[in-house]
């Protein structure tokens, strides 16, 4: 197991994609908010080096509205695979506002979901709120994991190879 990966994202699972467009539609004409996580492209079958979003995580206690969902940050995970964040738009503006900017910060991709919450209906983002091509792999997704998915032996043996 590698504790320390390249950062790089190569893309969104087509399932992670759909969950989020599903989410979103649900959630209107309230916005959706979710976070992302992301696995080593090697344990999904991709001879590539970097990351494939495959997950998107529901925050238990965020309220949303027509204009803004806002998390608890107590229940933000903080998790060594998590790589930025997605929320809707119902307006189907697929450009981020200044408060989005300022939810940007920690992650390195964030994805915008616009209605009608179609496949040609998001856009992703880097922090600075830049867009980012981000390809949908279709992968097949890993199954659960526990959390700590990893042992101290792991990270001796990680440290060990560098």
């Amino acid at each position: 197991m590698r504790l320390f990966r390249s950062n790089e994202i190569l893309g969104i699972a087509e399932g992670a994609l759909t969950f989020a467009l599903e989410a979103s539609r649900d959630a209107h004409p309230n916005e959706y908010m979710g976070y992302l996580r992301g696995e080593e492209a090697r344990k999904l079958g991709l001879d590539r080096d970097g990351l494939v979003i495959t997950d998107v995580l529901v925050m238990p206690g965020t309220e949303s509205n027509s204009v803004s969902a806002t998390v608890k940050t107590s229940t933000i995970p903080n998790d060594i695979r998590a790589v930025g964040s997605v929320h809707s738009h119902p307006n189907g503006v697929l450009r981020p506002s200044d408060t989005d900017l300022g939810t940007f910060q920690k992650g390195a991709v964030h994805i915008i979901i616009g209605a009608p919450y179609e496949r040609n209906s998001w856009q992703a983002f880097d922090r600075h709120g830049e867009p980012q091509r981000l390809d949908v792999l279709d992968v097949e997704l890993p199954e659960a994991e526990s959390f700590f998915d990893f042992t101290q032996a792991d990270i001796d043996e990680e440290l060990r190879d560098k």
